[in-house]
């Protein structure tokens, strides 16, 4: 479990092809100072097991062709900058919101309004998750937990706002998203549990 309030900026440092999935290099000084073997540790949101810790602050994960197809891992290569986070302790302040690490579909930038101590950025909405989202509740995207400040669209074309502020801008990677990036999303799971409760009474 994670809470969606990243460690740091880390940087994809290798992807090597394994024919059925992929071996991410990753490098985050921070998240590997106390990793080991087995760990979890939420690249852009996506849950991953550290397969090796490396000299030089850097650590592996293999990543199988199911997560490549339902996240935005597949877009990243040698050089991409990416949020870390390690594993949520228990005896640690929830900072942010209850977040598994289990991406549920991929949205799009589609724009970025600044303001003079924040920036509102507009993102899709997949239909598959839109009645999830709420006006201010909680969204992981690419890792970070935020607040939706604003729904918007047509049913099959929605979108949902996101106000971030200098500290998100500029310690993620959603201060440098340009529009059509793409971003992994995670709504939270108490959405789901609920409506899963509720078909199963009918």
């Amino acid at each position: 479990m994670f809470t969606g309030i990243v460690e740091e900026l880390g940087e994809i440092v290798a992807k090597d092809d394994l024919a059925d999935s992929y071996r991410f290099t990753v490098r985050g000084p921070l998240v590997t100072s106390d990793a080991r073997h087995g760990d979890s540790i939420a690249v852009n949101g996506v849950c991953l097991t550290v397969v090796d810790v490396l000299d030089g602050g850097a650590f592996t994960a293999d990543v199988m062709q199911e997560t490549l197809d339902r996240s935005s891992l597949q877009a990243l290569a040698a050089g991409s900058r990416v949020n870390l986070e390690r594993a949520a302790a228990v005896n640690s302040r929830l900072g942010g919101h209850i977040v598994q690490g289990h991406v549920d579909g991929t949205g799009e930038v589609l724009a970025r309004t600044p303001s003079e101590n924040w920036e509102v950025v507009r993102i899709s909405l997949p239909a598959a998750i839109a009645r999830y989202v709420v006006e201010k509740g909680s969204i992981t995207v690419d890792g970070v937990s935020l607040t939706v400040s604003a729904l918007g669209g047509e049913p099959g074309n929605e979108f949902f706002e996101i106000s971030l502020i200098p500290t998100t801008l500029d310690l993620t990677t959603l201060g440098k998203a340009a529009v059509g990036t793409p971003v992994n999303l995670e709504v939270d799971v108490i959405a789901k549990y609920v409506e899963r409760l509720q078909t199963a009474a009918r």
